[in-house]
């Protein structure tokens, strides 16, 4: 079997694409996981101090 340049590169874009769809699912799974939700409600309110509050 001759590896040209165009099979390398159909290769690298149909497994690169599979990938990328594999790890976005992975990605939106661990979002929305039930048990991560503390966890980002607490990175949410924890962004600001205290102090740094809008002027009224």
């Amino acid at each position: 079997m001759d590896v040209t340049h165009e099979t390398l590169v159909e290769t690298a874009k149909t497994w690169g694409l599979f990938y990328l769809i594999g790890f976005s699912i992975c990605v939106l799974v661990y979002t929305f996981w039930p048990a991560n939700r503390e966890r980002f409600d607490r990175a949410k309110r924890d962004i600001l101090d205290k102090d740094d509050r809008p002027w009224t």
